[in-house]
């Protein structure tokens, strides 16, 4: 920058207002980071992206400084046309729609910045650029100084005394002469300049050939365009020839790159610049996130405030304050209503039943659904007159009936309000909704309450709506649908060791918290009935009627019944286990040449890398040399101690999960272990279970295996196993229409061996071991969309020869290759594939410009429609074998799902018929191309029956 503005620009006792081109930051963010999600899966750089920059910028401008004061305050582009649209509707014409997992990151993102006490302005029908101009002419008075905070060369005609944009790299003003030594004209010639040059981005048209070589030139030479225009006959060669020829157009391009700088504002800038902080709901959101760094420093300013605040206000006060921290203008806590008596209760539910649907949601003292007792009910109605986002129309009521603090006032008997509830709950006519009601009813199950009024679950309608846009919890999908902050479990209930049991949380707490998520809940339900409503949600309305919502009552009979264990069993497997794992840790040490810690990255990296001089083939982010489960096996060619590493490690983790924890999960009262199945966590419809997961049990391993014949059946039945064979491998048939994969399957061929008799020249009973695992390889790794260079890797191969083998695959199996390419041209188009059943699988990025990023979702949309048919069939199964053995009283259970598999304890006596109609049901399920295969194993254990 030049000395001659240093006077203003950097003037010490001056206001400053930073004016933040949000839109600009966004995009910038989100192509400089790699792909960043949650656990769960939420996207997330953008988010991160965009914060680090804005955190940056304040560090480098702090609000507060010495005597200088600064302001900041962001702008968004609004969805929809402007103005310029108007003028010239192929403006923009040109861009690609926002990638999907970009998109929904903007409401988070926003949501964080005003929580940052940054005022944030997004306007229907204009532009950023607009806004931004607008509110620096209004801040002359009050700022000496404005900066602009953008990217975008077009806020350089904005540039003068009092305004000059930041460096987006240093944070450094760019005053007129900045503009001049970057763009060769000075900002009050940048409007000419622009409107020769043209926008491609924006689709604005300029003059064909005038880049900004020669734009910069002419206006230095003429000073303007008039004056250019009026000497354009001067002018020689084609580019000259480009201006007469398309002057005509030059005058709405001046318009269209000509920023606006009076927009009418609908508040003034002091309003706007009241925004106050709100570090209890940043810090919320920085945990859901995944922002750990974040999260901590924000507890930690929190933390020192409210030391603060304890000293300055009363405890009741500060109460208060932490209470409605969450809470938005949209929803209104005083007007939850706590029920106490039984009259207050009967009127409130002859509301429910004139209303038709509601919202209920229990309060317990335990997540543990055999341990819980009920301590209150929330519920919501939607009153008559108005839709679901107006408060008047929506109310909201908790109902105490088992806080057992000192001091708590009288609370409706818990047996009155159960009386109550099953009678209400027992009518059909009546429409419950609930967020993850298959707690809710197990709950209500507990107290021999059973559903009988029709049920629907918001967690399940905004899966099936949409699996990846958001996580499913009702926090997220407030904040993501409803824009709104949910009061957290914690901050009525405390967290760590001081939280405590809901029944001891105050009833005044409790129905603010309880009310709010049964009002949440009724909102979400009418939003996404809205959307699953359209026309084009047809196929997701079936999923969720007649696969999911129905699926949800199978589960919780799954998890209420429970696996049996043999514990000894698990405890001698401990202890060999552990005599395993100390042999493997000598021949770690004898390999390694000295003992260490074989738990320890750090001392395995010195062993490995140094001692032992083996080149790293892959480094962590910090850069150091990976010892990852994937580099030591590839490693174990190259020395045998990574192979004994691996050995260890699969010990280790099979005595830890397993052997040793399984014993403690036995549930005291049933004796069982109750696992906990998901239904809205995986993209493609999977089911995953937890506490403990039973899914993940290795199979490969003889140890792993052994731990299987630990679920044993009770006396007087056997286990029985129903595992669908190469299923994906048949919906590939299906799909793909392949003749020669349809007619392995249709003479039930081994389809391996079928594929390695193709791909090798040989006939079927040439093939042999070797060849046959190649060829399993190829067809598994191909439904994964794997590479030759995958391939390769996979089979210790070289990346030619694996080539090879694909490409003979596909000269053999052509229709497998045109479903391939069909598949990523219509995820292309549509931006999801799509199961049989019309299950809907998102790819926000098939679009992307990164090739990585593309490809990688090009991968999921081939194999997205395989897994996720696989995983609708064995729901499709399991709903369908539950009737039956409901219905017709057969004494056998559903105890496990695990992948493509169904596991049952049957009675012994109706073993032989049991079988047969599973077998039945579940490879009649759906009518494919070729017949889908059950194989069936019955065992004492489930071991012996895989």
């Amino acid at each position: 920058m030049a000395d001659a503005s240093q006077d203003l620009l950097q003037e010490k006792s001056c206001r400053r207002l930073i004016l933040i081109d949000g839109s600009s930051y966004l995009f910038r963010a989100y192509h400089a980071l790699p792909p960043l999600t949650t656990r769960q899966g939420f996207p997330t750089q953008a988010i991160r992206g965009v914060l680090s920059m804005i955190k940056a910028l304040q560090k480098r401008w702090p609000q507060e400084h010495m005597f200088t004061q600064t302001r900041y305050i962001a702008v968004f582009d609004a969805k929809g046309k402007t103005f310029r649209h108007q003028l010239y509707p192929a403006y923009k014409a040109n861009r690609q729609a926002m990638p999907e997992d970009l998109a929904i990151q903007i409401a988070p993102l926003q949501h964080m910045i005003r929580a940052m006490g940054m005022p944030l302005i997004s306007l229907p029908e204009v532009e950023a650029d607009d806004v931004i101009a607008t509110l620096a002419e209004h801040a002359r008075t009050d700022f000496s100084a404005i900066y602009i905070a953008s990217s975008d060369k077009d806020m350089a005609q904005l540039v003068d005394r009092q305004i000059a944009l930041l460096n987006s790299k240093t944070h450094q003003p760019i005053d007129a002469d900045g503009v001049m030594q970057k763009y060769g004209v000075k900002p009050t010639q940048m409007i000419d300049y622009l409107t020769l040059t043209g926008d491609k981005s924006d689709n604005v048209p300029g003059v064909d050939k005038v880049g900004p070589k020669t734009a910069a030139k002419w206006l230095q030479e003429y000073g303007d365009l008039d004056n250019l225009l009026a000497h354009a006959g001067q002018l020689k060669g084609k580019v000259a020839e480009n201006l007469l020829a398309q002057r005509d157009l030059l005058p709405l391009s001046k318009q269209l790159v000509t920023i606006q700088t009076n927009v009418p504002l609908p508040f003034s800038l002091q309003e706007c610049l009241q925004q106050p902080a709100d570090l209890p709901k940043l810090l919320a959101d920085c945990q859901l996130y995944e922002f750990k760094a974040w999260a901590e420093e924000l507890a930690d300013n929190i933390h020192n405030r409210e030391a603060i605040n304890k000293t300055a206000s009363s405890g009741a006060e500060e109460e208060h304050a932490s209470t409605s921290t969450h809470l938005t203008s949209k929803i209104k806590t005083a007007d939850y209503q706590t029920l106490w008596t039984e009259e207050a209760v009967d009127q409130w539910l002859q509301q429910v039943r004139q209303a038709g649907i509601f919202a209920l949601d229990t309060e317990t003292t335990s997540l543990d659904v055999r341990d819980a007792c009920l301590v209150g009910v929330a519920m919501a109605i939607r009153t008559p007159g108005g839709n679901s986002t107006t408060q008047q129309n929506m109310r909201a009521v908790y109902i105490p009936c088992g806080h057992d603090y000192s001091g708590v006032p009288t609370q409706i008997s818990r047996e009155s309000l159960i009386a109550r509830l099953k009678q209400l709950l027992a009518e059909p006519e009546y429409i419950l909704v609930g967020q993850n009601i298959q707690y809710d009813a197990q709950i209500l199950a507990s107290y021999q309450i059973t559903l009988r009024v029709q049920t629907t679950d918001t967690m399940l309608m905004s899966y099936v709506y949409n699996p990846t846009a958001t996580r499913h919890d009702l926090n997220s999908l407030a904040r993501f649908y409803l824009q709104h902050q949910a009061i957290d479990f914690t901050e009525v209930a405390g967290k760590g060791n001081k939280q405590i049991c809901f029944s001891q949380v105050e009833i005044a707490q409790a129905t603010t918290y309880a009310a709010e998520d049964a009002d949440l809940t009724l909102r979400l339900y009418y939003l996404l009935q809205e959307k699953l409503s359209r026309p084009d949600c047809a196929a997701l309305r079936q999923v969720l009627e007649s696969m999911e919502l129905p699926l949800s009552r199978v589960l919780t009979k799954i998890e209420q019944h429970g696996v049996l264990l043999d514990a000894k069993l698990l405890k001698q497997q401990s202890i060999a286990l552990a005599t395993e794992i100390a042999h493997t840790q000598q021949q770690a040490y004898k390999l390694a040449g000295q003992e260490f810690n074989l738990d320890s990255p750090k001392q395995l990296q010195a062993i490995l890398y140094d001692r032992l001089g083996i080149k790293p083939i892959k480094k962590t982010p910090k850069g150091q040399a990976s010892t990852a489960e994937s580099v030591l096996a590839e490693l174990a060619h190259i020395h045998p101690l990574p192979a004994c590493i691996l050995t260890y490690r699969s010990l280790a983790k099979l005595k830890s999960t397993y052997t040793d924890k399984l014993p403690q999960q036995i549930h005291a009262k049933t004796g069982r272990v109750h696992t906990h199945y998901h239904q809205a966590i995986t993209a493609t419809g999977r089911l995953s279970s937890s506490n403990p997961n039973l899914q993940n049990i290795p199979i490969r391993t003889t140890e792993g295996r052994n731990i299987r014949a630990a679920f044993i059946a009770p006396e007087g039945y056997k286990i029985l196993s129903a595992d669908y064979s190469q299923i994906e491998l048949r919906i590939m048939a299906h799909m793909s229409q392949d003749a020669q994969l349809l007619q392995a399957f249709l003479r039930d061929q081994d389809v391996h061996q079928a594929t390695a008799a193709e791909v090798f020249g040989l006939a079927a009973d040439q093939v042999n071991p070797e060849q046959r695992r190649r060829a399993k390889a190829i067809n598994f790794g191909l439904i994964y969309g794997m590479s030759a260079f995958g391939l390769a890797k996979q089979l210790h191969i070289g990346r030619q020869e694996a080539q090879s083998y694909i490409d003979t695959y596909f000269q053999r199996y052509p229709g497998v290759r045109h479903y391939m390419e069909q598949t990523r041209k219509q995820a292309a188009a549509k931006g999801y594939v799509a199961t049989l059943m019309g299950r809907r699988l998102y790819l926000p990025e098939i679009n992307a410009a990164h090739g990585n990023r593309r490809a990688a979702m090009e991968r999921t949309a081939i194999n997205a429609p395989l897994q996720g048919t696989a995983a609708d069939l064995i729901k499709m199964a399991m709903i369908h074998v539950d009737q039956w053995l409901h219905q017709q009283h057969i004494p056998a259970h559903m105890i496990m799902q695990v992948h493509d598999e169904l596991v049952f304890e049957v009675r012994e006596d109706v073993l032989a018929d049991v079988s047969s109609v599973i077998r039945e049901k579940m490879s009649g399920i759906w009518q494919l191309a070729v017949p889908l295969k059950v194989d069936l194993g019955i065992g004492k254990n489930w071991q012996e029956a895989h």
